[in-house]
């Protein structure tokens, strides 16, 4: 009998991945208190490298728990500028603002990915990249924008690296996947190793 593989999210650009990659999955939202696990794991200590292997982790087990034998895919990324944790823009305002406040800075986007089925946690792993954006101009984050559209306040960083945000780059350091949200390398590794069938 077929494993089940089932994506714990509703993204567009992680169901894309998956789909390149020739994987037959299907998706279901995970109901968590990501903000409440958030603060939580943040009054305990950890950093956005925490938050976002926790949230990913939660996410799957979450969804894991309605669907028995099923490998659940979990995943979640975080934007830290320094110690301070960025989210996804409510707005073009709210993203207009946050780009200027990343401005001429460098920044890190973590990547976690986990593997649950039913109540264990199969394996999991997250990786980070560090962006650099340019010194720009009102100007030029407005034309990016007006470019961009209602598709940025899917990023949490207010931008999609794939779109015409790159304009407002410097330097990107670190694999292309893990900046689109999904360590899609090290996630193909381990289904192989645990669950061969799911890549048939």
């Amino acid at each position: 009998m077929a494993t089940m593989l089932i994506l714990a999210s509703q993204s567009d650009t992680r169901k894309a991945l998956l789909q390149q990659a020739g994987l037959d999955f299907s998706t279901a939202p995970a109901r968590i208190d990501e903000r409440g696990l958030e603060r939580a794991a943040l009054d305990a200590g950890g950093d956005g490298r925490d938050v976002a292997l926790l949230l990913a982790e939660r996410k799957a087990a979450a969804v894991a728990a309605a669907n028995p034998g099923a490998i659940v895919i979990g995943a979640d990324q975080t934007l830290s500028l320094g110690a301070e944790l960025l989210h996804k823009p409510a707005d073009r305002s709210e993203a207009a603002a946050q780009l200027d406040h990343l401005r001429g800075k460098t920044h890190r986007l973590h990547a976690a990915v986990t593997l649950v089925r039913d109540d264990l946690l199969l394996w999991s792993d997250i990786q980070t990249a560090e962006l650099t954006m340019r010194d720009f101009s009102p100007a030029e984050r407005e034309e990016v924008l007006d470019r961009e559209g209602d598709a940025i306040l899917a990023s949490v960083g207010g931008y999609r690296l794939e779109g015409p945000s790159i304009r407002l780059f410097e330097t990107v350091a670190g694999d292309y996947f893990t900046i689109l949200g999904l360590p899609l390398l090290p996630l193909l590794a381990a289904l192989r190793n645990l669950a061969p069938e799911t890549l048939t």
